[in-house]
């Protein structure tokens, strides 16, 4: 496996191929490591065979084993959403960071839900707080449902389909969104495993990657309850354009944090005294 991955240009192939053995058979890594040279039964063997030209071709690895760990949780992913990076966890420690009272978030918007990933995180931390989950994709807003039960937290949050907040009335202690800000002219360069397997509509933010932040932060001070706070994903480079279009909205900056990486990723805003 290991070989074959490592020909189809997939990076840390021996850790991806105990992996996909992991999945495909049921072995532990520690059973993997000390069964030695014992074969493996016929259908496994056609199993494992099946996942491996699955990942040569880049289909993420997570969409094969149909799940992701994100922030504390367990999330079921799809080819309808995107695949939860732990870049984005930035936006969780932000709102810890500005949020340390436990008690004092009731509500939380999740703007671009997808796997549900962000909202059900935040609501991990804030045992107090019930929330609302957004997606235009009826296939992704299904899988964030699945994900709310997966995690336990079904009764404390509503995932819907929708336009951004068209159909959003009240206020909320608490806004997040990811959306996305993919220059249209880059995504052909991404590599394969997102370019050609994420969805499209999650990753286009037109011309400038800055699109949908035009849709979405005019909304912000009408869905923001008088001490609410929104945390914001920015892609690389994309901080200083989206702060001013915050600021035009009367909204002003609270807190810029960068990722593992050093780019600036959440951006967190409150309303402008």
């Amino acid at each position: 496996m290991t070989r074959h991955l490592s020909l189809a240009g997939i990076e840390n192939a021996r850790r991806e191929a105990r992996l996909l053995m992991e999945y495909g058979s049921g072995l532990s890594l520690t059973t993997q490591l000390t069964r030695g040279g014992d074969l493996l039964p016929a259908d496994v063997i056609s199993r494992l065979s099946g996942l491996t030209g699955r990942r040569m071709q880049h289909e993420p690895l997570h969409y094969i084993t149909g799940q992701r760990g994100f922030w504390s949780l367990d999330v079921a992913v799809s080819p309808a959403t995107l695949i939860p990076r732990a870049d984005t966890e930035a936006l969780i420690e932000s709102l810890c960071a500005l949020r340390p009272d436990r008690s004092k978030v009731s509500s939380v918007l999740d703007l671009g839900t997808g796997t549900g990933c962000l909202l059900l995180a935040a609501l991990g931390e804030y045992p107090e707080a019930i929330g609302v989950g957004i997606d235009r994709s009826e296939a992704a807003a299904r899988l964030a449902r699945e994900n709310a039960h997966r995690n336990g937290m079904q009764n404390r949050c509503f995932m819907l389909t929708g336009d951004w907040n068209a159909s959003i009335s009240g206020r909320f202690d608490v806004i997040l969104s990811n959306p996305p800000y993919i220059r249209s002219q880059d995504i052909n360069q991404l590599m394969p495993e997102v370019a050609r397997f994420e969805p499209m509509s999650a990753l286009d933010g037109g011309q400038d990657g800055l699109t949908e932040y035009r849709r979405i932060i005019p909304s912000l001070p009408s869905l923001m309850a008088d001490n609410g706070l929104a945390v914001i994903e920015a892609g690389a480079g994309q901080g200083d354009d989206i702060v001013h279009l915050a600021e035009c909205a009367g909204l002003q900056v609270l807190e810029i944090r960068s990722d593992l990486g050093g780019i600036s990723r959440a951006l967190a805003f409150g309303k402008r005294d």
